[in-house]
């Protein structure tokens, strides 16, 4: 499970250039390297909740049935919500052909050849979230799995560790955050879904309007509402978006709403509310208040699906059926004689949310102190209800929208209880240590504040911002970046931000490094060039000076051969920009103080990468004249040894502010030592030198004993853990009585006796035992 875990993690957020480098075809999904087992092979398709995942298996289903993936004879698709329900148990026969399909004659036939050809069988388990407990998965222990009764969790781990239908394609598609603990192992392949781009933002909304009267006038509007258009990154807002507009045109009106809680809010009402009588308003807010309570009951649960029989009076389900806020779909029987079920699930999980918000600020039994608990900005002791991760935005919004028309409409609560909720926040807010939450909380504060829109309260959080602001790691999705940019324009602070592995898009990095109070910053490297390429080609003079001001690399880590490859870039950006004619229009000349500034350099690329990444590194690290520390040391070892100590050796005399250089476990033997040695006298600032854990021997130590009286900035050596001998020990304590200078000489090496080295103590205490 640990290991899995860390292959989790391992998932990390890429650049947007990663992206679109990486970005696959449809026909390519179930490539895979091809192996000599006939094994399972599983694809994970993740994206978050409206991304489009099942829209994707859709299609991939026509394309089958239109003859493409024809290495498939048979494609099974399943909703998890709807096979994932409590007590329900199948066998795979009944499955995929009780379930899915139901042929007409030949059931038994046609099983036993699906067992006979797994290879030729696709299973698809859309939305596995429906099975959220499953880092507790039941080992599957029928005798007959394909045959015998099990839970769905049974099944699926029958599948998933190749005991059931070994050979077959299992497409799961899940959301990020998702536990995929106990498939990680198995997988074979990860795909992510990230959304439209800003131009298929436009390209959706002009193609929904395209028949329409207002085809003109939608785009604009939309455009205009900058968060409503960053939340169309998302397939699913992006349809509510056009909806709404649409409503909004129709009427006459010729502005969006300003947060995603008005959207749904005007949502509800337009879709309920028109054309009724005071008696059917009454009965819609109690079918509301009902369905608002069954949403949120199966919310916590982490499920959006029940039996349809268990569904309150006959007027609520009509009602959630009528507006489209329910679906029904049937469940499968295990003889024909069996009467037949049906199950209901929410169409949408944004208009879940927006109900589970909805239930808990109408909830009589809930007090007003008690709402609070709800918000996931909470302490990290408190669990954040990350399944219903739209509902805390909704809800605090909720709270400033009480006196709303369309809330009125929707709800029948008092305008005084609606003022004490404001109040309660608003306390609680005041009360918040905003400087003590993790990234992830405080981003989901400043959502959750922003949906309320109230000054006092994004006044409140702006000022009290820490000035070091790291979202490293954490996804900044483009609705998260306009929220984070408008709060920081409040605020009078100055702020450094770091958005490494962010997966920021270009417009809203760029929109964040043009914020006056941005005074420095830290992003992707292939994206932060990519910027200034773009500001070059628009002339945007003023800026990409600015962005370049900000821009901070120090101290980096190279962990693969891209990051080498965009430090080259990086290097040779500047080189353009130094070269730039003076004559030429429109072009400045200056360096990037990002490169002068950079004083540590930190190299770990394994073994696999370590001398292909370093013959790289070598030939612009003399771009970096202040470097002070060159850390070469990796915990997988990059094993560099005599070829990478050769062409690094060959630098030294560039290398003019370097202190510290640290080359060990890197495999280097007496060859390198010896040409180390040869050029160490010219890293005139060099005061610590570490060999430790190389393979050098007494004619290494030899070499490098010559060197050290000339080395009059060196104070420490350490040359521990090689195979240098006693011979080699006395002839490097011999140069220590020439350096003065030097204050610590470590060399316990196991090939040296401990009395030979005690002795040498004795002579000189600098040497270390």
């Amino acid at each position: 499970k640990n290991s899995a875990k860390a292959m989790e993690k391992e998932l990390l957020t890429c650049s947007l250039q990663e992206k679109e480098k990486t970005a696959i075809d449809r026909s390519q999904i179930f490539q895979i390297p091809p192996r000599k087992d006939l094994e399972t092979k599983v694809i994970v398709v993740l994206g978050k909740a409206g991304m489009g995942k099942s829209i994707l298996i859709q299609k991939i289903c026509q394309d089958w049935s239109n003859g493409e993936f024809s290495q498939f004879e048979f494609v099974f698709w399943f909703d998890c919500k709807q096979i994932s329900l409590p007590e329900k148990q199948y066998s795979l026969k009944e499955l995929l052909l009780e379930f899915f399909v139901k042929p007409q004659e030949g059931s038994k036939e046609i099983f036993e050849y699906i067992l006979q050809n797994p290879a030729k069988v696709l299973l698809v388990f859309d939305g596995f979230k429906g099975l959220h407990d499953h880092e507790n998965f039941p080992r599957c222990s029928a005798s007959q799995p394909e045959k015998d009764l099990c839970s769905i969790k049974e099944l699926l781990s029958g599948l998933i560790q190749k005991k059931i239908l070994n050979g077959c394609t299992l497409l799961f598609t899940a959301r990020p955050k998702d536990k995929l603990y106990q498939c990680m192992s198995k997988v074979d392949k990860t795909i992510e879904i990230v959304g439209f781009s800003p131009q298929q933002r436009e390209l959706y909304i002009t193609k929904y309007f395209e028949e329409s009267p207002y085809c003109d006038s939608a785009l604009k509007l939309i455009k205009e509402c900058e968060y409503l258009f960053s939340h169309c990154y998302s397939p699913v807002m992006c349809r509510f978006v056009c909806f709404l507009c649409e409503t909004v045109l129709e009427m006459g009106e010729k502005s969006l709403p300003s947060t995603l809680t008005e959207v749904f809010l005007k949502f509800f009402q337009q879709k309920i509310m028109l054309m009724q009588t005071d008696v059917t308003t009454t009965q819609n807010q109690e079918s509301l208040a009902t369905l608002a309570r069954i949403a949120w009951c199966l919310g916590e649960k982490h499920q959006s699906t029940m039996k349809s029989d268990l569904l309150p009076p006959k007027d609520v389900k009509e009602f959630a059926l009528k507006y489209g806020f329910f679906l029904p779909f049937a469940l499968p029987r295990h003889s024909d004689s069996e009467e037949e079920e049906f199950g209901s699930a929410f169409s949408d999980f944004a208009i879940q949310n927006f109900l589970c918000a909805l239930h808990l600020l109408l909830a009589e039994e809930l007090k007003d102190k008690n709402l609070t608990k709800y918000l996931s900005f909470l302490s990290k002791k408190k669990k954040p209800y990350n399944w219903l991760d739209l509902m805390p935005r909704f809800l605090a919004g909720l709270m400033f929208l009480q006196d709303d028309p369309y809330f009125c409409s929707l709800s029948n609560e008092d305008a005084k209880q609606s003022t004490k909720k404001q109040k309660t926040l608003l306390k609680y807010i005041r009360r918040l240590q905003i400087n003590t939450l993790c990234p992830e909380r405080l981003l989901e504060l400043l959502r959750c504040v922003y949906e309320t829109q109230n000054n006092y309260l994004l006044q409140h959080v702006a000022l009290r911002l820490e000035p070091d602001l790291s979202f490293l790691g954490i996804v900044l999705t483009p609705p998260d970046v306009h929220v984070l940019h408008s709060i920081l324009k409040r605020s009078r602070k100055e702020f450094s931000l770091d958005l490494r592995n962010s997966g920021i898009d270009m417009q809203g990095l760029q929109a964040l490094v043009s914020l006056r109070n941005v005074t420095s910053f830290r992003a992707s490297l292939s994206d932060t060039v990519r910027l200034w390429k773009s500001l070059e080609q628009t002339k945007d003079n003023e800026l990409l000076k600015a962005s370049t001001e900000k821009f901070v690399l120090d101290p980096f880590k190279a962990k693969t051969m891209k990051d080498i490859s965009d430090l080259s870039d990086l290097v040779e950006m500047q080189e353009k920009m130094m070269n730039c004619g003076q004559g030429a229009s429109g072009c400045t000349r200056y360096e990037i103080p990002a490169i002068r500034n950079l004083r540590k350099l930190e190299f770990a690329l394994g073994p696999a990468c370590g001398l292909q990444g370093l013959l790289k590194l070598v030939k612009i690290l003399a771009a970096f004249p202040s470097l002070q520390h060159l850390d070469l040391d990796a915990l997988s070892e990059n094993g560099i040894g005599d070829e990478g100590a050769k062409s690094l050796s060959e630098v030294f005399p560039t290398l003019t502010s370097l202190e510290t250089l640290n080359l060990s476990q890197n495999k280097i033997t007496d060859l390198g030592a010896e040409n180390l040695a040869t050029a160490l006298p010219s890293l005139s600032s060099l005061r610590t030198l570490s060999l430790y854990n190389n393979n050098i021997c007494d004619f290494g130590a030899e070499n490098l004993a010559k060197v050290l009286p000339a080395m009059t900035s060196l104070r420490v050596l350490d040359v521990q853990y090689n195979k240098i001998t006693g011979a080699g020990a006395q002839q490097l304590t011999d140069s220590l009585r020439k350096c003065p200078h030097m204050k610590n000489l470590v060399m316990w090496n196991p090939t040296i006796p401990y009395g030979v080295l005690e002795h040498l103590h004795q002579l000189d205490s600098r040497i270390s035992v």
